[in-house]
């Protein structure tokens, strides 16, 4: 049976791939920072259709120490892991670079980029000892493309700095001759708390209107968006694979068909959140 360890994986986009994955037949191993969600999460997991086990592991993805003990849970759990998942982020409050704290600015940095580099290194050494490699995919955002948007100025140069290195990494493995494989996921745009929500949940965002009938436009839940890359992963066998969901010609149907689509993610209770 094989193992996924995704990071970040409580809530959003990394909890709904972690459930397309154990339905796929994997044993999961989620992780957070926040003991509470992780229970949650574990026991969520649990409660739905699969034949794997799901086990939790609570690490920060800042510190290199907490992430290599995460290896080493999944590795001394299940024997193997053969797809590693460095999606733990977080977004930044939206206001122009000068008017971040240098505390936000080391969050977004520190959490998207760094902890991305210190997850594929743990991945990759581990995975190495491997008779059959493995897989790591790294989670590409707004700013991968070189999209510009005030307010996701240090956001977009981590995504930015996240897709040089995955693809700089995915060069070192195969001249190394490696078994592992490096990869981008390309998510889109998606409505989920982290929409709204800056630095892990300490800060509302305050969305522009014109920003929210963007994201009615072309955004869609975590749920659709997550089968739809566990699926690429699970066909691929390439080294620097891109899977991307939103790609240019959906957003270009997008906008031809929008007169014939209503839809207010942020309207009513319990939303942008939902499922």
């Amino acid at each position: 049976m094989k193992t996924v360890v995704i990071t970040g994986s409580t809530r959003g986009l990394g909890l709904e791939m972690a459930k397309c994955f154990r339905a796929s037949g994997f044993n999961v191993v989620v992780n957070g920072v926040n003991e509470a969600w992780l229970e949650a999460a574990v026991k969520t997991l649990r409660d739905c259709p699969g034949a794997g086990a799901v086990e939790g592991f609570r690490a920060s993805v800042v510190s290199e120490a907490e992430v290599q003990a995460l290896a080493l849970f999944a590795d001394e759990t299940f024997g193997c892991v053969d797809i590693w998942i460095n999606n733990a982020g977080v977004n930044q409050p939206m206001k122009p670079m000068w008017e971040l704290t240098a505390r936000e600015i080391d969050a977004v940095l520190s959490i998207d980029l760094r902890g991305t580099v210190l997850g594929s290194c743990a991945a990759v050494k581990m995975m190495e000892k491997q008779p059959t490699g493995g897989f790591v995919y790294n989670m590409e955002g707004h700013g991968s493309n070189d999209a510009m948007i005030l307010g996701l100025n240090m956001y977009g140069t981590s995504k930015r700095a996240v897709t040089y290195f995955t693809r700089a990494l995915a060069k070192e493995l195969k001249e190394r001759n490696s078994k592992v494989k490096a990869g981008r996921l390309s998510p889109g745009i998606m409505i989920t708390d982290f929409t709204v929500k800056a630095l892990g949940g300490e800060q509302d965002i305050d969305l522009p209107e014109k920003t929210k009938k963007f994201y009615n436009l072309i955004g869609d839940y975590p749920d659709v968006v997550a089968d739809f890359l566990v699926k690429g992963m699970l066909a691929n066998t390439k080294n620097d694979a891109h899977i991307q969901w939103l790609t240019g010609r959906k957003v270009a149907w997008r906008f031809m068909t929008a007169g014939f689509r209503k839809r207010d993610y942020f309207a009513g209770p319990g939303k942008p959140g939902k499922p």
